[in-house]
């Protein structure tokens, strides 16, 4: 059996990117050895249409398991066309996710969690807008806080999923705060 992790670096001390179709890599794993292999992702730049054709290279590779943060209407489509379980808000260091979901506390979603278009707002581009708005738009790339959450059917999974998105959170807030220094550094 085959894992496909999101990754924002080709390692198993990788964290894992929260977006499926534009993350810059996937770690393929196999849960039981651990080994892995990295592979980058040609259409992490697509200017349309990313999370249809990261879903097809996946499928190409034999996995049968997705571990993301998020994975939007298209991807999921593609993806379950295919016979792959997509498991959504994945957080942390890969071997650490593919340990929790060997220990049995991830499940495959039945629908897509966020909205298409969901990773074109990364915040890489915070600032570039020339307008009042700053290029601030579209959430920077965070899921808004009412999405669904996947389904749990326990408090211990709940717990998990929240302990995740506090990670997730917490990511996206060091994120953005590199981007403020970046942008502080310009103007001086």
């Amino acid at each position: 059996m085959k894992i496909a992790v999101s990754a924002i670096a080709p390692t198993l001390d990788a964290e894992v990117d929260p977006r499926f179709g534009r993350c810059q890599y996937f770690v393929i794993v196999d849960p039981q050895t651990m080994e892995f292999e990295a592979l980058q992702n040609s259409s992490a730049m697509a200017s349309g249409g990313a999370g249809i054709s990261t879903a097809q290279m996946i499928a190409n590779k034999g996995v049968q398991v997705i571990l993301t943060g998020n994975c939007g209407p298209n991807a999921y489509r593609t993806l379950s066309a295919a016979g792959l379980q997509v498991i959504t808000g994945a957080t942390g260091k890969i071997r650490d996710v593919v340990q929790i979901y060997n220990d049995g506390k991830l499940h495959p979603i039945a629908q897509a969690n966020v909205d298409s278009h969901y990773g074109m707002g990364s915040g890489s581009d915070m600032g570039m807008g020339r307008g009042m708005g700053r290029g601030m738009g579209r959430g920077m790339g965070m899921a808004p806080m009412t999405e669904s959450a996947p389904q749990t059917t326990n408090v211990e999974q709940e717990v998990e999923m929240l302990k995740s998105q506090v990670q997730t959170l917490g990511q996206q807030l060091n994120e953005i705060q590199r981007s403020i220094e970046k942008l502080g550094k310009k103007n001086e």
